[in-house]
């Protein structure tokens, strides 16, 4: 009974001497590791914050690209219509070229070209 009584106040006074090392000794280095822990969630969150904004510059520029391709999509189908009504104007300028002159008129059409 008498050695478990000793060992009991010994335990007891190693927890109590190791309570005082970290209210006293050890505060500082807890505090420093505590504040080195929220500027490393502070950093972590300002990087995650870089990241966001530049998968927001990518998707920003995958839409400004599509809108380019529809442009240039646009800009052909402008051009082939344009391309078409020449070539109309043209059949219809040879039509009539063919039914005002004859077969003489392309001729003379041809060789003037």
């Amino acid at each position: 009974m008498l050695l478990f009584l000793l060992r009991f106040v010994f335990r007891l006074r190693l927890i109590l001497l190791l309570l005082f090392f970290l209210l006293f000794v050890a505060a500082r280095l807890v505090l420093r590791l505590l504040v080195l822990c929220l500027l490393l969630i502070l950093l972590i969150l300002i990087l995650l914050l870089l990241l966001l904004l530049l998968l927001l510059l990518l998707l920003l520029l995958i839409f400004l690209i599509f809108l380019l391709l529809i442009f240039l999509l646009l800009l052909l189908v402008l051009v082939r219509l344009v391309l078409l009504f020449l070539l109309l104007v043209l059949l219809l300028l040879f039509v009539l070229l063919r039914w005002r002159w004859g077969r003489g008129g392309l001729l003379l059409l041809f060789s003037i070209f």
